[in-house]
């Protein structure tokens, strides 16, 4: 899922206001400056997302069977691989 630029600033704005009304979160360096790092943070984010998606795809069309993209079988498929790539890729599992 893409988002704009503008949307990406939006939530690195909401993410700082949210650290900065919490006591427990101390900071040594400019508001700006750690802004800026959120939003470098959510576009890795956001890439490594797309490359999830992009491995999906290609292995859901590499199966020699003909798998039409919103078909049940799909779906299925694409959310068994997305885990799977999720966690070769970080280390984790997505539900």
């Amino acid at each position: 899922m893409r988002l704009s630029r503008e949307k990406v600033n939006h939530l690195s704005k909401l993410i700082l206001k949210d650290l900065l009304q919490d006591d427990r979160v101390e900071f040594y360096c400019d508001e700006n400056d750690l802004r800026l790092e959120i939003v470098d943070i959510i576009k890795s984010e956001l890439e490594v997302e797309d490359e999830i998606d992009d491995a999906v795809r290609r292995t859901i069309e590499s199966y020699s069977k003909d798998i039409r993209e919103g078909t049940d079988e799909w779906e299925i498929l694409y959310h068994k691989h997305y885990n799977e790539e999720t966690k070769k890729r970080r280390g984790m599992s997505l539900g």
